[in-house]
């Protein structure tokens, strides 16, 4: 399990869908999740402590299991299959450790308002996991005169490329809440 944290909430000015990008803690490797409207807000509001005065689906979620006596531990991106990333909640409810299956958008909703840690599997971040290419273009510059990195160290090109394009195609501007700026 690796230790991520939440980089940001990107917003596809092409497609108007959202992406959730979480970092390693200890690396510049970056895994981005293609997450729903409704969840990006979710998220992007406790984010930015908007007040809200009803409590969402998970606000509601939160209170349920504080008021059962459990307490969320972490959770945990703990697979890729067929392009779909998937979830666990993981609480310990009275000394007994209990795992709930959870799409990660909701399990890093409840993460944030929580403030539990967000783990990822070394597996799924070797498959889906980007590294920038300036990141990879200062390590060539370590490297004596002549020599490159070995082939099995190189990055994926066509992946980084297919990140790339989308990073390009983002609303860059974080400073925004969400449901304000241009066109709201």
């Amino acid at each position: 399990m690796i230790e991520c944290k939440i980089e940001s909430i990107r917003v596809s000015l092409v497609t108007q869908n959202r992406v959730v990008i979480l970092k390693e803690v200890d690396s510049e490797r970056y895994l981005p999740i293609w997450i729903g409207p409704y969840e990006a807000d979710a998220i992007a509001l406790e984010l930015q402590e908007v007040p809200m005065q009803r409590p969402f689906t998970h606000d509601l979620l939160r209170n349920i299991i504080g008021e059962l006596g459990a307490t969320v531990t972490h959770v945990f991106i703990n697979d890729l299959r067929d392009d779909t990333f998937y979830a666990r909640i993981i609480l310990d409810a009275h000394g007994r450790h209990v795992e709930i299956d959870s799409r990660p958008s909701d399990a890093i909703a409840l993460a944030v308002r929580i403030k539990c840690p967000i783990y990822a599997d070394e597996a799924v971040l070797e498959r889906a996991g980007v590294t920038l290419e300036s990141e990879g273009a200062q390590e060539e510059e370590d490297l004596p005169d002549g020599e490159s990195l070995p082939q099995s160290e190189r990055p994926d090109e066509d992946r980084l490329s297919v990140f790339r394009d989308f990073i390009n195609s983002l609303d860059v501007d974080d400073t925004e809440k969400p449901g304000e700026g241009p066109g709201k």
